[in-house]
Order: structure tokens, then sequence, then C-alpha cells
């Protein structure tokens, strides 16, 4: 599938969007890190940033988490590693929970 040639305009409208996106998800991370936010709001949450946001992500943004005890986590839950918080079943929601706020 081909790229659909963008006028200079749309090219530059895209990349802000792409920036503001960035920016957002970098702003739920700080607060998820510092305790201003909690996991479980940002799971229950409809807000399109936290619903987009990776489950790595998510996990690896809370303090004393990185990329390998995320992985370590997501694996032991069935979580596959391109799963974003949107597509979560109720069940995994429950158990991501609980594993992370033991």
């Amino acid at each position: 599938m081909a790229l659909p040639q963008l006028t200079d305009e749309q090219r530059k409208a895209a990349l802000e969007k792409a920036a503001q996106a960035r920016h957002a998800r970098a702003e739920l991370r700080e607060k998820i890190k510092s305790g201003a936010v909690s996991l479980e709001s940002v799971l229950e949450s409809d807000d399109p940033i936290a619903s987009r946001m990776k489950v790595s992500t998510l996990i690896e943004s809370l303090p004393g988490y990185g990329k390998a005890k995320a992985a370590k986590i997501m694996d032991e839950l069935g979580i596959s590693a391109s799963r974003r918080v949107k597509g979560l079943g109720a069940r995994q929601r429950e158990q991501l929970v609980e594993a992370l706020v033991k």
C-alpha cells in the first residue's frame, strides 16, 4: 500500500498532531510515575491518550518497574506485548491490577 501524497500543510498538521499526542502521553506517564494518577483510573479511563497507550508502557511508567519486570508480568498474565490498554478484557484488567497493586 502506497503512502498518501500529502500537501505541505497536511504534513505539517499531521506532524503537529503527532507531537501533541506524544506530549500528552509523556504527561500521563509522569502523572502515573508521581502517583497523581492511579493505575485503576488509567485502566478505566475513556481518555483516548490512556486507551491508546501500550500496556507495557503503562507498567513501565509505574515506580520500580522497567522493561524486564513489565515483560515478565505481561507474559505471566498472557497479555501480548503489542496490546494496548483499550484492548484489554475485563479479566485481564483485574489480573493486572492484582499483580501490580500487591
